[in-house]
């Protein structure tokens, strides 16, 4: 249900960008997180595509999509697919940087957007700043900026288990999934090229208006920091609440994925 042959391609304004696109129903769109692309959502996407229509685009710059050229926003690459789908508002589910795809869009787009599930993720304006995510992103800049791939792709796949693990602790098909991935989006740019996102700010500010129902789901061994900035969100939109994922840090859909679907699709049947 998910094969190539349900990957298509927007002709966006500045390149093609590729999504999966399948099943039928009320759309939901899956955003994945950084650096991998749409089959992060593999697991999920033949259980939601028996009731609902689902789109899994692949980012700007990930995947089988266009890199930028010119400076653009997540939330209007997704915004120009929803409108060329002109699938109605959707329900957007997202991690990690996904999550924030998802906040964006919903600040930025609010018509497009029925509902939003932000995981491992807050607003665009939330930064982690404990002391391992901080030697993480130098780690990362290190090996990017020694043009040393090999070397990022290893440190990236030890920040899959996060702080209190090893990867030994996961199941192993999880870090090679996502390596793979990622080795396929880095292969797509050169080591010190342009940054052309534009991020999307003053977001705290702007969470009140948000007047769709919004679910904050993130693993329990995720930093206090980012668990307190997701109490705040569900805490300071309308209609939101947060849930916890036991036994899950960063990516809750591959970790845990049976309590992170019923989470989901519960949400969703309560809409």
């Amino acid at each position: 249900m998910n094969g190539a042959a349900d990957v298509r391609l927007f002709p966006s304004s500045d390149g093609d960008l590729a999504y999966l696109d399948t099943g039928s129903g009320d759309p939901v769109v899956l955003l994945h997180s950084g650096y991998v692309d749409h089959r992060f959502w593999s697991g999920q996407i033949p259980a939601l595509a028996a009731g609902y229509r689902v789109i899994a685009p692949d980012v700007r710059g990930h995947g089988a999509s266009a890199n930028a050229s010119k400076p653009f926003r997540w939330a209007d690459d997704l915004a120009a697919l929803l409108r060329h789908l002109d699938t109605g508002p959707a329900v957007l589910v997202g991690v990690s940087m996904g999550g924030v795809i998802a906040t964006d869009t919903v600040l930025e787009h609010p018509g497009l957007v029925r509902a939003v599930v932000t995981c491992g993720a807050v607003t665009g304006d939330f930064q982690y700043t404990d002391p391992w995510h901080t030697a993480l992103r130098a780690e990362y800049a290190r090996t990017l900026g020694a043009g040393d791939v090999e070397g990022w792709l290893d440190a990236f796949v030890r920040g899959v288990a996060g702080e209190h693990r090893d990867l030994d602790a996961l199941d192993p098909e999880i870090p090679r999934r996502l390596r793979e991935m990622a080795a396929h989006t880095l292969s797509k740019h050169a080591p010190g090229e342009p940054d052309l996102h534009v991020p999307v700010t003053g977001s705290w500010s702007r969470l009140p208006k948000i007047d769709v129902p919004v679910l904050a789901v993130n693993g329990s061994l995720e930093p206090a920091g980012l668990l307190a900035a997701a109490e705040r969100l569900a805490r300071e939109v309308p209609d939101g609440r947060a849930e916890i994922v036991e036994g899950a840090d960063h990516y809750p859909n591959l970790e845990r994925p049976d309590l992170f679907d019923e989470l989901l699709l519960g949400f969703l049947r309560s809409l």
